[in-house]
């Protein structure tokens, strides 16, 4: 999936729109995208040595695992929410030019709420990983 094809099933734009292209998708299941990380997703973080905040890289396997859940028919237009953050480790600094490979298994759906396990990876090495609570919610547009 390209950018447009991400927007197509994600309500988010720029500049909160953390992934760039998704490679593998099955739906309700996994997904692997791809993030390359710009001064801009640094900005600020910090003046003369840009590191990319880890909140915004857990939102980017968020809306990894936001891919996963959303593509399905029933869920189709449609917000997937935080639920809960739970066990996330940093394991290493990623800064601009790094290419971020972001991960998200489904394990459990119960209702409108899941639990994905996600990581994210730079050249093989691990920069983040944990397990993200969802909920399936509203359709985008609805209060």
């Amino acid at each position: 999936m390209d950018r447009a094809a991400i927007e197509a099933v994600l309500p988010h734009r720029d500049p909160m729109l953390l992934i760039d292209e998704v490679l593998e998708l099955v739906p309700g299941e996994r997904v692997v995208a791809r993030k390359t990380v710009t001064e801009e997703d640094c900005a600020g973080h910090f003046p003369g040595n840009p590191i990319m905040p880890g909140v915004k890289m857990v939102e980017a396997l968020a809306q990894c695992g936001a891919v996963a859940v959303l593509s399905q028919e029933e869920n189709r237009g449609k917000l997937a929410l935080f639920a809960g953050i739970d066990d996330v480790r940093f394991k290493r600094v990623v800064r601009p030019g790094d290419v971020l490979m972001l991960e998200c298994v489904v394990e459990t759906v119960r209702g409108p709420v899941g639990r994905g396990k996600v990581k994210a990876t730079v050249d093989g090495q691990l920069a983040v990983r944990g397990t993200l609570t969802f909920a399936v919610g509203a359709e985008t547009g609805e209060a």
